[in-house]
């Protein structure tokens, strides 16, 4: 019978030998979802022998993620912002810096916002997050995908908020109804290129939904549609703040004070690359 450090050794090979990033890791982390248990429970027992039907329970996830599933799909939950979120197929996986724009509103906004406005909810990871910085907060979700707004309703349900967020489904700002206005309104909408797509990596490319990720020849289609609405659905002295792409705040700033926007400003995120975008319907005095 085969150990755990010898499975734990042919399979980061074989994940090298497929090109999967971080191997060993990604290795740890499937042999311990397998067998149930903590990825440092595994070390304490290198030398446990898997039964047959370990391995069965096993082989699957390693040949999903030879495929370059991405991991969070395989294993099913996602940590964002301190919370643990079910991801799928169905939505983009929240990354690290999403995280970032969720501290970048608390930084920046000066009282707690009544009613915030997510847009693009996905998995709900940005609306839940809200929720739980801004408990006393009044939200709304919207998404395109049925599929998706089912998703962040489980993750909102298992965090018990199911009834502080509304979730809407359609495009945008479009189901909203007119004169509905809100202190703050956020999104991480698509933003890559069709020609960035055709060098993202297979976990992105070939896994996530293409819906969520790009938006046009620039990447900037949804963003303008963004922009060009919100302003009418803000309140005064209300901010967007928006996620966006590293070299697209010069062309996002004419637009948005097109749009009526008075102040708008660039951020960066911990890298150093202007990823935040932010914008008020007037000057914070």
């Amino acid at each position: 019978m085969l150990t755990v450090r010898e499975i734990q050794s042919r399979t980061a090979d074989f994940f090298s030998a497929k090109g999967v990033p971080n191997p060993k890791l990604d290795t740890d982390l499937l042999i311990a979802h397998a067998l149930g248990l903590r990825r440092l429970d595994l070390y304490l027992d290198m030398d446990r022998p898997l039964t047959e039907a370990q391995l069965d329970a096993l082989r699957p996830l390693v040949k999903r993620r030879a495929d370059r599933e991405p991991l969070q799909y395989i294993l099913g939950t996602v940590e964002f912002y301190g919370l643990h979120l079910k991801v799928d197929s169905r939505v983009l996986i929240p990354r690290p810096e999403t995280e970032e724009l969720i501290e970048r509103i608390r930084q920046t906004v000066d009282t707690p916002p009544e009613r915030i406005l997510d847009l693009g909810t996905g998995s709900g990871a940005i609306a839940i997050a809200l929720a739980t910085a801004f408990p006393e907060a009044q939200i709304t979700a919207v998404d395109l995908s049925e599929e998706a707004i089912a998703l962040a309703k489980e993750n909102a349900d298992a965090q018990a908020l199911v009834h502080s967020i509304r979730f809407l489904q359609g495009s945008w700002l479009e189901p909203l109804t007119e004169g509905e206005h809100f202190d703050l309104i956020v999104s991480n909408p698509p933003y890559l290129t069709e020609e960035e797509m055709t060098t993202a990596e297979p976990e992105v490319a070939e896994h996530e939904p293409l819906s969520a990720l790009v938006s046009g020849v620039d990447g900037l289609d949804d963003i303008r549609r963004i922009l060009k609405a919100a302003r009418l659905h803000l309140s005064e002295g209300g901010l967007l703040a928006l996620e966006t792409g590293i070299a697209q705040h010069e062309a996002l700033e004419p637009i948005a004070m097109e749009a009526g926007f008075s102040d708008v400003q660039s951020h960066p995120d911990l890298n150093g690359r202007e990823r935040f975008f932010v914008a008020r319907t007037v000057k914070p005095s």
